[in-house]
């Protein structure tokens, strides 16, 4: 089958749509498993030559911005009228309305918003030997109005082995305990809950291959959670990295200071969209 150069975003969102349609039943009950992260997944999101496209028009290493912080490695993209068009449909598709209200009827969650800013999302792209450890995310939008509730991760890297890395960890009863795998396999998208209990992480990739990731967060006037304090994104250690998760705690608390100190105005994350 051909598949055009361009898929619009609507076309996308329709065959998104049809997915969430005939999954919502079991996706809700996923969504409200106790003891766990909020989460469900959807497989097969788009029909297979769609999803290879989309993976196909990711762009090369040298250009994106790398983020290597204390904590993270990875490759990240948000400028998006600088890459192939294609990507910038399948990012807004799932800011459809109907997906957003499909997703929001899924997980209970009230008042959800879509971010065409892409704070924090757009697309990421992880190799051989990149990460992510344990986190929470930033609590708030970039204003530090809304609250981010969600987060919509849609992977597009064919045949990525299970046996790879670059799985999306789900730290259900926090950091140092046991943590629940999710295989970032082809044409699948997970949408998880964050809120102050949502630790997360990316295992090591180990694959000589290119994991290739599009991010989404939903933000709403309501926390997800109980927790209405503003945070930073929070790293800690995996289990055995004592003197990285004792680096990471000090990390998290000076970020946090300085930013409550130096407010909203002075300190912002340049990883938006500029249109």
């Amino acid at each position: 089958m051909t598949v055009s150069p361009v898929l619009s975003r609507v076309k996308i969102a329709d065959q998104v749509l049809r997915r969430l349609d005939r999954e919502r039943a079991r996706a809700a009950a996923d969504f409200r498993l106790q003891g766990c992260v909020p989460s469900f997944i959807l497989e097969d999101v788009l029909p297979a030559e769609h999803a290879r496209v989309i993976y196909q028009a990711f762009p090369p290493l040298d250009r994106l911005v790398l983020k290597h912080t204390l904590g993270q490695l990875k490759y990240v993209g948000y400028q998006m009228d600088a890459y192939d068009p294609l990507l910038t449909e399948i990012v807004y598709a799932f800011q459809d309305p109907r997906i957003v209200r499909a997703i929001g009827d899924i997980t209970g969650l009230t008042g959800l918003l879509p971010d065409d800013k892409l704070y924090a999302g757009g697309i990421s792209l992880m190799t051989q030997g990149q990460y992510l450890n344990p986190h929470l995310d930033n609590s708030h939008d970039i204003e530090r109005n809304n609250y981010r509730v969600l987060n919509l991760l849609y992977y597009a890297a064919p045949e990525w082995p299970d046996g790879g890395g670059g799985h999306l960890e789900l730290w259900d009863r926090g950091p140092g305990k046991p943590q629940r795998t999710i295989h970032s396999r082809f044409n699948r998208l997970v949408v998880m809950q964050t809120d102050e209990r949502s630790w997360h992480s990316v295992s090591k990739v180990i694959h000589d291959g290119r994991r290739c990731c599009v991010s989404n967060y939903y933000f709403s006037p309501q926390p997800a959670g109980r927790d209405a304090s503003y945070h930073v994104t929070a790293f800690r250690g995996w289990p055995g990295q004592k003197l990285a998760d004792l680096a990471m705690r000090i990390d998290n608390g000076v970020r946090l200071a300085v930013r409550k100190i130096g407010g909203k105005r002075l300190f912002k994350n340049p990883h938006v969209y500029k249109k």
